[in-house]
């Protein structure tokens, strides 16, 4: 048994979607989150200060006592992942792989799309996992990211949102894909416009469960279970804390007494 807390950490709050999968997936573990909120959105960033950022948040959940680093952003997943893994003595898992296994089960034409961050589509990290798992689908990707500020502004259901997607969403619209990567934290909340705009024919995946079962795995072969007891959770900001007590809830399905706000730049 391992007590120690799993370490959570994002670009911003859409991070907690895959807490919310881990609570489900790991109800025994108690999670420590960090949502880079001053410094939102990594999308925009070049990938050396997405790495900086990515080692500064994991200093900052190692001092917390994590045991294990899920990082929930995609951005940094795609940008970071290597050089974490290589550099630091703590177990960490991204979300790029478990999304592509995931797609890949909806495999018909052999066809699949990713909505992400312009940061993310860049970086090509879901085309090379795709690659080395099955070479033999195609990848469409699209960069959305005016869908992270209206998840934001909590415009989730509006018909501006609805054009918008509309307009993104046109290349996938033609019935020949078979699954379509939500590649950023945020836009599960949009999975009913999503819906609305491409019809039932494309399964819409989300990372975050197919994430939790990843790291379910991960800390078994570890060790690093917990065994049992009452979980605690706790969350982290690097700014405005106040904006988790209204947008905290859309992810996590709960309310929580709020988070905390930290000075990541000391890390």
């Amino acid at each position: 048994m391992n007590t120690q807390p799993l370490g959570v950490f994002d670009s911003g709050l859409g991070g907690l979607s895959v807490v919310r999968a881990l609570w489900e997936v790991l109800p025994a573990e108690s999670i420590v989150y960090f949502g880079d909120t001053g410094r939102f959105p990594y999308g925009t960033r070049s990938p050396g200060v997405i790495r900086r950022f990515a080692r500064q948040n994991v200093h900052f959940l190692q001092s917390q006592g994590a045991k294990a680093i899920v990082v929930a952003c995609n951005t940094a997943s795609a940008h970071a992942l290597p050089e974490l893994r290589s550099t630091l003595d703590i177990p960490i898992i991204g979300v790029v792989e478990p999304g592509v296994r995931a797609a890949l089960k909806h495999r018909k034409s052999g066809r699949l799309g990713l909505i992400a961050t312009a940061g993310t589509v860049a970086s090509r990290a879901y085309e090379q996992a795709l690659e080395a798992i099955d070479p033999g689908v195609a990848m469409s990707s699209v960069a959305t990211p005016l869908f992270v500020a209206l998840v934001e502004e909590g415009w989730t259901h509006t018909e501006a949102t609805r054009l918008i997607a509309e307009e993104y969403l046109r290349v996938f619209n033609n019935g020949s894909f078979d699954a379509l990567i939500l590649g950023c934290t945020h836009f599960p909340l949009l999975r009913p416009v999503l819906r609305e705009v491409l019809g039932a024919g494309v399964a819409l995946v989300d990372g975050a469960e197919a994430t939790a079962h990843a790291t379910r795995e991960m800390l078994s072969k570890r060790d690093l279970l917990a065994g049992g007891g009452e979980p605690t959770h706790r969350f982290f900001v690097s700014d405005a804390p106040e904006k988790f007590a209204t947008i905290g809830p859309l992810f996590l399905g709960r309310t929580f007494d709020g988070a905390e706000q930290v000075s990541i730049e000391e890390y």
